[in-house]
């Protein structure tokens, strides 16, 4: 259904959409997987995890996050010391004794289960080179438990090595969070190249989801170019969701909570609400 004219895609040259409410679900499972990749640092991947997770919940999803970054913040922004924790991601692939089900720890946030990471992590890939079959370990790992979720979010490290290649290849999407910038932009060429020899080589059935922007101020001519750049090298691969910059972000960082539990009425929750309704409808999640 079309409405008005949003002010911040009319830059794009788009309509705005008024994304429905989904129907709920009547049973849980299998899980859509979608991994969370940009190899820039900086560009919300963490954030968009945290937040869309929680939105995909409140609209009855069964979300697990994977933290699969040795730097560990997903974990720490949904209130988990990830240095406290007896077993993480990291002993998942290294260690075929452990479970998943030991390794995954409850968060706060209803319906959102976490599987922590800290900088053990960094070590994988150099422990993982020489094994068999080592870019699908995390997929081994994950199927386990996908009958038990909606959606699988996996946060990866800024970084087109082992670890991501890992999560492309057991996703079944993926979502690029991209800040409104030109050196932001430069670098996705690297990245689609990426996700297209894994399509190749390891997964064909990936996908590219969406292309999210982040960060993006209304204010300047650089943002509204560099979105206006996005739609026109993805089209309708970028979100109708816009992510502005604010300062909210950061204080909901500090809180260890979603935007969504530390200020439900601000505009940055809105925008992932309506993220995880813009994702359901496209169909990348159940």
């Amino acid at each position: 259904m079309t409405s008005k004219q949003d002010t911040l895609l009319d830059v794009a040259g788009r309509p705005a959409i008024e994304f429905p409410e989904p129907p709920e679900l009547s049973s849980h499972g299998p899980a859509r997987i979608i991994a969370m990749v940009n190899q820039k640092g900086g560009v919300g991947k963490t954030t968009s995890t945290i937040n869309l997770g929680a939105s995909l919940a409140e609209l009855g999803r069964r979300v697990l996050l994977v933290d699969f970054d040795p730097q560990g913040a997903l974990s720490a922004g949904m209130g988990v010391n990830p240095y406290e924790v007896d077993l993480t991601v990291y002993n998942l692939l290294t260690d075929r004794k452990v479970d998943i089900h030991d390794v995954v720890v409850k968060t706060e946030t209803e319906g959102v289960d976490l599987l922590p990471a800290n900088i053990d992590l960094s070590a994988a890939e150099i422990q993982l080179v020489n094994e068999v079959a080592r870019e699908q370990l995390l997929q081994g790992a994950l199927r386990k438990v996908t009958d038990e979720y909606d959606v699988v979010l996996i946060d990866c490290q800024p970084s087109l090595g082992l670890l991501t290649v890992n999560a492309l290849t057991a996703a079944h999407g993926v979502i690029i969070p991209l800040t409104a910038e030109f050196f932001a932009l430069r670098a996705v060429a690297l990245l689609v190249e990426t996700i297209e020899k894994v399509q190749d080589r390891l997964n064909p059935g990936l996908q590219i989801d969406g292309v999210l922007p982040t960060m993006f101020d209304a204010r300047t001519l650089h943002s509204r170019e560099v979105l206006a750049r996005l739609v026109d090298a993805f089209g309708d691969k970028v979100f109708h969701t816009v992510i502005k910059r604010t300062i909210k972000f950061a204080d909901a960082t500090v809180a260890a909570e979603p935007i969504t539990a530390y200020a439900g009425t601000h505009q940055a929750a809105a925008s992932y609400r309506n993220l995880a309704k813009e994702l359901i409808s496209r169909g990348g999640a159940p």
